[in-house]
């Protein structure tokens, strides 16, 4: 697996084995007053994010030092995507000065897997990480709510999952989905705003949520953050990113 842009794209072998890992390096930094590990040690990781974030921005910057990478962050308001540099020529930048990662968020759908694309296309090694693509997909923090449950109940197999809020719109939403489904789980929504019918087969939707919450061990509550748009990039959110220069 050299890049992670969707969840779909992930077996329950990979994901159970991404989460053991996970869980290893959580060991393994526990009681370190320095929480240093040399796992990264002489890689360099890009953050280049179109959208605002506190948490998911500040996470992997804090996982790609504490595994001692150098983790150097951009953002389009300070970068020349500010003089009109399109994504394709800031990705393929990165690339050709030794990127071994991306990191990225972008606020159309797709923009994950085109980066991934042109990268290959021009022959760098490169690995890309879905940080949040319009309504698409928000996979790491679908292995991060898979992780945490885990860790709580001990597995997902059979284990009745609420995801609330509004699911047509939220990239977390989806990524869950289809981690759950993955591994397997029961997976029940409660919508606050809007139920979507198609967005899995084996998904019993609820028009509120106080029908499904106090019968479920467990529940992802989706905010505003996670509908990967606001007013004002809800048009750049639904349109896929082939459009995009």
């Amino acid at each position: 697996m050299k890049h992670l842009l969707s969840i779909s794209d992930l077996s329950r072998e990979e994901i159970v084995g991404l989460m053991d890992e996970a869980n290893r390096f959580r060991e393994a930094l526990e009681g370190r007053e320095i929480k240093k590990l040399p796992t990264l040690r002489g890689r360099t990781i890009y953050s280049l994010f179109y959208e605002n974030s506190t948490r998911t921005r500040s996470s992997f910057e804090t996982a790609g030092k504490w595994m001692s990478a150098d983790v150097i962050n951009l953002s389009a308001s300070s970068s020349s995507v500010k003089k009109g540099e399109s994504l394709k020529d800031t990705a393929l930048t990165l690339a050709s000065i030794g990127a071994d990662a991306i990191v990225m968020r972008h606020p159309s759908s797709g923009a994950a897997q085109l980066v991934a694309d042109w990268i290959g296309e021009n022959g760098y090694p490169t690995a890309v990480i879905n940080a949040g693509d319009g309504w698409h997909q928000h996979p790491t923090q679908a292995l991060l709510d898979s992780f945490t449950i885990r860790s709580h109940h001990g597995t997902l197999d059979g284990l009745r999952i609420a995801i609330v809020g509004d699911i047509k719109h939220s990239r977390v939403a989806r990524s869950n989905v289809e981690a759950f489904t993955a591994l397997p789980a029961a997976r029940h929504i409660g919508a606050r705003l809007l139920v979507v019918h198609d967005i899995g087969d084996d998904i019993v939707p609820h028009a509120h949520s106080s029908a499904v919450l106090p019968h479920v061990p467990a529940a992802k509550m989706l905010t505003t953050r996670d509908l990967g748009h606001s007013a004002l990039t809800r048009d750049a959110a639904r349109r896929p990113a082939r459009h995009m220069p």
